[in-house]
């Protein structure tokens, strides 16, 4: 009896890890599980960053209303978004500018690019070229611009 016991515990011993098959069927399910998780998630990125650029672009409406409200006029597209942070020092320069007017440095898109800004003094507009960074496109691609937010 005893040889018998001896027998069944070298068995148990030599099936101490997985086989080769084991261990590959694991790793394809974790890939199928990894690309399903993947593809679903994303479109939730994208639209993170479009939202994203939407907050930033008000963020920045918001200061340049300020800007306004203290001298009278928005920025030129010469002078920019850097007005909100210096003082401009190009075209008509502002006598009773007050900033900065933002607290931190100039928000970027959501895909971290700057701004693209033009204003005439009495109007403005910020843009965004999307996810491509180009002017125009669909989808992920299309330009926000804070006129039509």
């Amino acid at each position: 009896m005893s040889s018998n016991k001896s027998t069944l515990s070298v068995k148990k011993k030599k099936r101490r890890g997985f086989s080769f098959i084991e261990i590959m069927v694991v790793i394809i399910i974790l890939g199928l599980l990894a690309t399903l998780v993947g593809v679903n998630m994303l479109p939730a990125v994208d639209d993170a960053k479009i939202k994203t650029t939407e907050v930033n672009i008000r963020t920045l409406e918001a200061a340049l209303k300020l800007y306004r409200l203290h001298t009278s006029t928005y920025p030129s597209t010469e002078q920019g978004l850097k007005a909100l942070k210096e003082k401009p020092e190009v075209g008509k320069v502002p006598d009773n500018w007050s900033g900065p007017y933002l607290e931190k440095n100039l928000p970027k898109d959501g895909w971290d690019r700057d701004f693209k800004y033009k204003g005439d003094g009495q109007s403005y507009e910020i843009l965004s070229y999307g996810a491509d960074g180009t002017e125009g496109g669909t989808d992920v691609n299309a330009d926000i611009n804070s006129k039509d937010l």
